[in-house]
């Protein structure tokens, strides 16, 4: 069967329906470009074509390239790919400008390829589906729109409209669409949709793209006028501003924008290509496609999850703790239709902990993203209490308290009782071993760590933490709940830190010992910045608190004296202690901290740190770069081979989305895999050398570099 059927009405309307053979979405795969290879002789052979309607057979229009072809595309065959890119986009221009109507009739969502398809018919009907979503996500993947996608959104929209949409991968909805112009009607159901399709076709003898009108001009003007120009001179630098020119993707697509608004379409397209196909080459997206396609489609399909235990959902959820992360959690949860039983020790707290869901939703109010009926919905959901015996009936509960195991024991033993007999209990702690605050619980099986991260209703990680007793079904039941609300798990064994505080706090720390080192503050931070995180390790500590840091790092070394282990403040630990207990600065919530925060002024670095500066110390930015991101990824690597981490897809998804690190990379794990695993060692051994047997490698590297294999499991 082929990719696209064929098919002439008696009146000259030819339909071309995409229906890609053994798959659930259409993609631009090798049948489907066979297909249309096929379909556009077809066309040259007709006679007489009165208009051609493009649809699809799926329950989506079309999902768009073939990752699964493009990752493998290496730098050798460049030129082989451009050539197939550069084919296809001619078949496509050829039915464009046949000189008769060209109607896409959108059933669904049209994403990537699939919106270029869309965006090369002359007219565009969607079905008034609330869940379709059209748009140019490419560059999330570290690639560009190579369809034709780049080119035909500025000529329809114009630079200053279109770039926001291509640089930042914007998905939107039909609304949105109607109003950019980019779909120009509707249709209630399929019937419909090709009625009015036929119609529209009837009604225009001949069509072309308005930009192939001769004398069309770009709306806004391109990039000579005036208006256009002023704001490309800032753009490139404030879009290497966000990038740090980590990431190539973004770059090339406002270049391509701004090349091909200044030459005929042809040559505009040819320049897209050119762009498309060293991006498809390149490492980077290779790094991102892992990762961000594959690795969150496998953990969304159950990649960590138990086999053979039932789906299951909470329909009540109890949560312990109406602070900061306890109001995150319950928003979370309200916000996929779940009540939460909101309990604090004094009402006012647990009121105030149902406040922050209502300013969550008056902002998306404001922003035009909710209605008052969809929040008071949202907030009827959420029941503050002070009553423990409110509690009765959750399918979970989850405590939310200070990092104090005895606090945690307390709120623990108050609230089993009130769990359904089949229900889970879980903890939100970021650091205790969760088989130890298991212990007070009155089953131990059902008991399992629920780690979020602040802010909840922003931040998509939740690290589920198996304590030794935790049962396989209260895994797949965390797990299960874990999507229920929208969020992304992965999957730990227990260990003080787990995975991620554990190798967050070597990023805040490898910061921190530069300082002591006598780097400066600003370098620091700015080489974190060019190495990829989303922020330097001296403001992430001032959010995270010093006091919260010294008090993880106290009870730390309390366990490892227990167990007899020598205990040595680091010159992380020093600055720390310096910070708190000589300067008085404890952080951002307490005012003061690595940064000082006036009022109604960007925050500034604090002079102070100069104490620690040196005139003369040999550290370069290239050094600082790979000892931020070197520390992270071999700390990963460790948790691997403890056994912390059971999987290569939950260490890059969890590094990335639990502690920003560089993105880039495709995760801590894929960072080695594509620096080169025999180069990678090489580095941490210069690394080691130099600045300290932290950076020793773990002999796991060492294995996969004698087996000449990559770290894939």
């Amino acid at each position: 069967m082929s990719a696209i059927q064929f098919s002439k009405s008696h009146d000259a309307i030819i339909t071309l329906t995409f229906d890609s053979p053994n798959q659930s979405a259409n993609t631009m795969n090798a049948e489907f470009r066979q297909a249309l290879n096929t379909v556009t002789q077809q066309l040259k052979a007709e006679h007489t074509i009165k208009g051609i309607i493009l649809c699809s057979a799926k329950k989506t229009f079309f999902a768009g390239g073939d990752l699964d072809e493009i990752i493998q595309v290496q730098p050798e065959q460049a030129t082989e790919f451009f050539h197939m890119v550069e084919e296809m986009k001619e078949h496509f221009r050829y039915i464009e400008t046949l000189g008769v109507p060209v109607v896409a009739a959108l059933n669904g969502t049209a994403l990537g390829g699939g919106w270029e398809i869309a965006l090369g018919c002359h007219h565009r009907i969607a079905l008034e589906n609330p869940q379709a979503k059209f748009g140019l996500p490419e560059v999330t993947l570290g690639l560009l729109p190579g369809g034709g996608g780049i080119i035909r959104m500025v000529r329809l929209l114009g630079l200053q409209t279109a770039l926001p949409y291509l640089l930042e991968g914007k998905q939107f909805k039909l609304k949105e669409a109607l109003n950019l112009g980019l779909i120009h009607d509707t249709a209630q159901n399929e019937k419909v949709l090709i009625e009015k399709a036929i119609a529209w076709i009837n009604s225009h003898e001949k069509s072309q793209q308005v930009f192939d009108v001769k004398g069309y001009k770009i709306p806004g003007g391109d990039p000579k006028t005036p208006a256009v120009a002023q704001m490309l001179a800032l753009a490139p630098a404030m879009l290497r501003n966000k990038t740090k020119g980590c990431y190539p993707a973004p770059e090339m697509i406002m270049a391509v924008a701004v090349e091909g608004a200044q030459v005929d379409l042809d040559t505009a397209l040819r320049i897209e290509s050119r762009a498309f196909t060293h991006l498809a080459t390149g490492q980077i997206s290779k790094n991102m496609i892992t990762t961000f396609w594959h690795g969150l489609n496998a953990i969304k399909s159950g990649a960590s999850r138990p086999t053979g235990i039932p789906q299951w959902q909470a329909r009540q959820v109890g949560v312990l703790g109406a602070g900061m992360m306890g109001a995150g959690i319950a928003y979370a949860i309200a916000n996929k239709g779940i009540k939460v039983i909101l309990k604090d020790i004094s009402l006012d707290a647990a009121e105030q902990g149902k406040a922050y869901s209502q300013k969550i939703c008056d902002k998306k109010i404001s922003q035009g993203r909710m209605s008052i009926e969809q929040r008071d919905q949202l907030l009827a959901l959420i029941q503050p209490t002070t009553l423990v015996e409110d509690l009765t009936g959750s399918d979970l509960i989850i405590e939310a308290v200070f990092e104090n195991q005895a606090l945690k024991a307390t709120v623990t033993q108050e609230a089993e009782p009130y769990l359904n007999a089949d229900a889970i209990m879980a903890s939100n702690t970021s650091s205790l071993p969760i088989t130890d605050l298991a212990q007070v619980s009155r089953d131990a099986t059902h008991f399992i760590g629920l780690h979020f991260f602040s802010p909840v209703d922003k931040m998509q990680l939740v690290e589920i933490i198996k304590g030794q007793q935790s049962s396989a079904e209260t895994l797949a039941k965390a797990y299960d709940f874990v999507l229920q609300i929208g969020k992304t798990p992965i999957v730990v064994n227990d260990r003080r830190g787990f995975f991620t505080s554990r190798v967050f706090a070597t990023f805040v720390q490898e910061g921190l010992r530069l300082l002591a080192e006598g780097v400066h503050p600003a370098k620091i931070e700015m080489a974190a910045l060019k190495a990829g995180m989303p922020i330097g390790p001296l403001a992430i500590q001032d959010e995270v608190s010093l006091t919260l840091s010294e008090h993880v790092a106290n009870e730390a070394r309390k366990a490892q004296q227990a167990a007899g282990h020598a205990v040595v403040k680091n010159a992380a630990d020093q600055v720390i202690d310096k910070m708190i207990h000589e300067f008085g600065r404890a952080g951002k919530a307490a005012g003061a901290g690595f940064y000082d925060y006036p009022a109604d002024e960007k925050k500034r670095l604090w002079s102070g740190l100069q104490y620690w500066q040196k005139s003369h110390v040999e550290v370069s930015e290239q050094d600082m770069i790979d000892r931020f991101l070197f520390i992270q990824a071999l700390e990963s690597l460790r948790c691997l081979e403890e056994g912390v981490l059971t999987s290569v897809i939950d260490a890059n998804i969890g590094s990335i989305f639990g502690i920003g690190f560089a993105a880039w990379t495709g995760g801590a794990i894929q960072f080695l895999n594509q620096y080169g695993l025999a180069q990678a060692l090489t580095r941490t051994q210069e690394l080691e050398q130099r600045f300290g047997e932290r950076f020793k490698a773990p002999a796991l590297l060492s294995q996969h570099v004698q087996n000449q294999t990559a770290i894939a499991e």
